[in-house]
């Protein structure tokens, strides 16, 4: 896992699609749905904390380019 593109496809895979406008909210639900899959034992540890440090690098870049 190296980018949102490969979260989005993961996704996408298990039928989850996220897009209500907001993109922190996405990302937000993103995060919860990424959490669910490790805790249902679809992820290893390593693709989740990767997925975790993408996405939150992803809103930290929203939150700054917003201020």
């Amino acid at each position: 896992m190296k980018s949102m593109i490969d979260i989005y496809d993961l996704l996408k895979k298990h039928g989850t699609f996220i897009y209500t406008g907001d993109r922190i909210g996405d990302l937000l639900l993103i995060e919860d749905e990424i959490r669910e899959y490790y805790k249902s034992q679809v992820l290893d540890i390593k693709d989740y904390q990767t997925a975790l440090l993408i996405i939150r690098g992803e809103i930290r870049k929203l939150e700054t380019k917003e201020n």
